[in-house]
């Protein structure tokens, strides 16, 4: 339903580029269906998906020309939102207070973060070898969706997660580039798409690796294309094709005289 949403607002932006950078109304009309998908989300409840999924539309719409003061209210209403959520429940708000010092409370409110830190910890430079990891034997909840990079870095080190920080800025160089040369063929539907797809990805696994370091409160968001799920892989797996498409039909347009 994401991906679906995000090329709903892709095409919408082409269609009805003038009137979403002139008035409140063409602003408002492509937000109504995301504000629908947001509830639904926080209904269910996944606080994270719906940060993402908001974020996300708004860096896209500002892009496509919405006036940054629009864009500026209703960050700030979203914002105010999502505090009045987390203060009205208790889970919530023992995360954020948790995550600031999760050694306070390392057997509780701190446990999964304290388990998480630990097992990065034990990868020092090089790891401890594929499949040798200590954490993963029911010490760390969630090590197979969640909470799969602190496996990983404790597995590879610190080593590996550099180099798993340079694949996901490659891919992040890859969708810009690939959007960017879009625009220069006049495939404006391609070159939104390409940037709302890599801006989800990017930010989805910049902030999964930040959950799993303590530097934000531990949120339900997968790391795209390694943690484990299925639905999760296929949504991945269609939007790298649509990618890879974008990148067949420009090369096609850059070849043409």
């Amino acid at each position: 339903a994401r991906l679906l949403l995000f090329m709903y607002l892709c095409g919408y932006i082409v269609r009805r580029g003038q009137e979403l950078a002139a008035t409140w109304r063409g602003l408002l009309k492509p937000l109504l269906p995301i504000g629908v998908a947001v509830l639904l989300l926080l209904l269910e409840p996944d606080f994270g998906a719906s940060a993402v999924l908001v974020g996300v539309s708004l860096v896209v719409l500002f892009l496509a020309g919405s006036r940054l003061r629009d864009l500026a209210l209703i960050g700030a209403g979203a914002m105010a939102l999502f505090g009045l959520l987390i203060w009205q429940a208790p889970y919530r708000l023992q995360r954020m207070m948790s995550f600031r010092d999760p050694w306070a409370d390392a057997l509780d409110g701190g446990f999964q973060l304290t388990q998480s830190l630990i097992a990065i910890g034990r990868g020092e430079w090089l790891g401890v070898g594929l499949g040798n990891s200590v954490q993963k034997l029911l010490y760390l909840p969630e090590t197979h969706t969640d909470f799969i990079f602190a496996i990983y870095a404790e597995e590879f080190g610190l080593l590996g997660v550099l180099v798993l920080l340079a694949l996901i800025g490659l891919l992040a160089y890859a969708g810009f580039s690939l959007a960017r040369r879009a625009v220069e063929q006049q495939q404006l539907f391609a070159a939104y798409l390409a940037s709302i797809i890599t801006l989800w990805f990017t930010a989805q696994s910049l902030l999964n690796i930040a959950v799993n370091m303590g530097l934000l409160p531990t949120k339900g968001l997968p790391l795209p294309l390694i943690s484990y799920g299925g639905s999760s892989l296929v949504t991945s797996c269609a939007a790298i094709g649509l990618l890879l498409r974008v990148g067949v039909e420009v090369r096609r347009l850059e070849r043409s005289p």
